[in-house]
């Protein structure tokens, strides 16, 4: 995964979100990150299957969790102020 201080390459996860299918909130942060136009940046892993062990070694249980290679946003308001900061990706350039 790409480092967080380094531009992302299109196509190039340079997060991981931390979710579980059932919980609202992890739902309601996966709708923003589509509606935010940053899919591309970030890879959506489910903390109750394949994810699991990953945000264990990183030190987090909750969801929904943010990782961007250097810290893990944990909580839906916290990781909303972190994407609401983040450049989103448009087709037009802007």
């Amino acid at each position: 995964m790409a480092s967080s201080n380094r531009p992302a390459l299109e196509g190039v996860a340079d997060h991981t979100l931390f979710h579980r299918i059932a919980e609202p909130a992890s739902a309601r942060i996966r709708l923003r990150i589509v509606e935010l136009g940053l899919k591309g940046r970030i890879d959506f892993q489910n903390a109750e299957t394949d994810g699991r062990d990953e945000l264990a070694r990183l030190g987090g249980s909750a969801t929904p969790a943010l990782w961007d290679g250097r810290s893990l946003t944990v909580g839906e308001e916290k990781v909303e102020r972190k994407l609401a900061a983040m450049r989103p990706e448009r087709e037009d350039g802007w």
